[in-house]
């Protein structure tokens, strides 16, 4: 029974340490969770890959979307659409980028539009359109054609 507690013992000595190591990390990782972030680049430590920092460049103008059939629609600002097609049944924005939905009884019409490196007021720079009935994808420019006050 003697040989029982003191290999008992033993173990507790041996554990005592990293146990007290585990506990004091856990501690201060908990101190640190409302740290100020460093504005300095991280460390590299060897063997582990370095994380790709997000781009703090200039957004780049949108890509735009010319078709026949789509003039007056593209490049168009919020007022020219809804003077071309009426007030639009969506308007959401997300971030600096905006859709705005006409609907009619042939075809919905989306609008993206997008700021530009030249005009902080957004520009259509694409559409897409679909037939209301089942959602089926039209031709855009017979969808605009349609829409048209």
């Amino acid at each position: 029974m003697s040989n029982t507690l003191n290999a008992r013992a033993a173990l507790n000595r041996r554990l005592a340490a990293p146990l007290a190591a585990v506990t004091l990390a856990l501690a201060v990782s908990a101190c640190a969770g409302g740290a100020i972030p460093s504005t300095s680049a991280p460390k590299r430590i060897k063997g582990v890959p370095a994380v790709r920092q997000p781009s703090r460049a200039a957004p780049r103008d949108a890509a735009i979307q010319m078709a026949p059939g789509l003039e007056g629609v593209i490049g168009a600002n919020q007022g020219q659409l809804v003077r071309t097609f009426g007030q639009p049944r969506l308007d959401v924005w997300e971030g600096d980028a905006r859709k705005l939905q006409f609907s009619g009884t042939a075809c919905v019409l989306d609008v993206f539009l997008y700021p530009s490196s030249t005009s902080r007021e957004p520009h259509a720079t694409y559409v897409e359109a679909r037939r209301s009935s089942d959602g089926q994808n039209v031709d855009r420019a017979a969808c605009v054609a349609a829409l048209k006050r």
